[in-house]
């Protein structure tokens, strides 16, 4: 490789060669866990203060863990599903 290859690369590859594959597979599982609760969220219209209320954690902590800036626990994450009609699961990983 060249001194510039990051330039015009893909973010895959980018990443690829900054990250391990776990590290890689942690985030993906982080990013789509947040996408998931946004839009269930969303999809029923209920604020982050109404899921506040309905949930028992804080604003400011959802705000936080929708933008991915906390590293939320389990309980938390379950406790603001809840309202939303969800809960996680354990499946197999899909590679």
């Amino acid at each position: 490789m060249d001194n510039n290859s990051a330039i015009g690369s893909s973010w895959d590859e980018v990443r690829a060669e900054l990250f391990t594959p776990e590290e890689i597979a942690e985030s993906d599982l982080r990013v789509a866990l947040i996408g998931e609760l946004i839009k269930a969220r969303q999809e029923k219209g209920i604020s982050q203060k109404k899921l506040e209320e309905l949930s028992g954690v804080k604003q400011p902590v959802i705000a936080r863990m929708e933008k991915g800036i906390t590293n939320t626990q389990v309980d938390t994450i379950l406790k603001v599903l809840l309202p939303l009609g969800k809960t996680l699961a354990v499946v197999p990983f899909e590679k």
